[in-house]
């Protein structure tokens, strides 16, 4: 059985504040799809009490179609370093992109080495219900600025980070007051990629969190869920 709780568990709440990427699976006609996303986790907003994940997806991709026809969506968020070490059967693999190795008994070896100690914890899935942010409303100019703030970083740092800036946070120094208010464009890692944030073919996607289950390195696992009230409600006390 699931534990129910009011609120997200806290490991899940710390993947979703580092995170810089979670993948998203939409289905339709029993045709699954998957997306990797640029996303804004939000404990609560002025729409909704209950906490939510905002995307955005140009409105002819795949993805915004499927969503039209089917709104129960699963999301993966993880910790894991993501480089993969050459293994025993490929000694000569090379990594992409490729890197300088470190010198053995070098800092950066200790570093890596602590880096990979402390990041590769754990991995969750998230399922929860889409909906599509009415366009030109008050709510998606709102939800559009959040994520444009989220996923602005400062120069240089989206090539060396592969996680959100720690400690930062949505309000913090790279929030509204910063890179978003002086028009610098978003940006993401593999190669520059654009989030999409610009266009009025660009709709915003909610995601309100149901329920989903955790998994560590030892291959543990462990359900959880919202409470019904939680994910129902709203600011003026109606239910969804």
């Amino acid at each position: 059985m699931p534990s129910m709780s009011n609120s997200l568990p806290e490991e899940v709440v710390t993947c979703l504040q580092n995170a810089r990427f979670l993948h998203l699976a939409t289905c339709s006609e029993n045709i699954p799809h998957v997306s990797l996303m640029n996303y804004t986790y939000l404990p609560n907003t002025p729409y909704s009490s209950s906490p939510i994940i905002i995307m955005t997806t140009p409105a002819s991709s795949r993805k915004t179609q499927n969503l039209e026809s089917n709104s129960l969506v699963s999301l993966l968020v993880h910790d894991w370093i993501s480089h993969r070490p050459p293994t025993l059967s490929q000694p000569g693999r090379s990594p992409s992109p490729t890197r300088p190795a470190p010198r053995s008994g070098s800092l950066a070896e200790l570093l890596l080495g602590m880096n990979t100690a402390s990041l590769s914890r754990i991995s969750t899935t998230i399922n929860g219900l889409a909906q599509m942010v009415p366009s030109g409303s008050e709510e998606e100019t709102w939800y559009k600025a959040q994520h444009v703030a989220n996923n602005t970083f400062s120069d240089g740092t989206e090539d060396i980070y592969s996680t959100s800036p720690g400690g930062e946070g949505l309000w913090g120094s790279s929030g509204l007051g910063n890179g978003a208010a002086s028009g610098d464009a978003p940006r993401e890692g593999n190669a520059g990629a654009r989030c999409y944030l610009d266009g009025e073919e660009v709709r915003v996607v909610i995601v309100k969190i149901r329920d989903g289950r955790i998994a560590d390195w030892k291959g543990q696992v462990r359900d959880w869920r919202l409470s019904e009230g939680i994910q129902g409600a709203l600011p003026n006390g109606t239910a969804d």
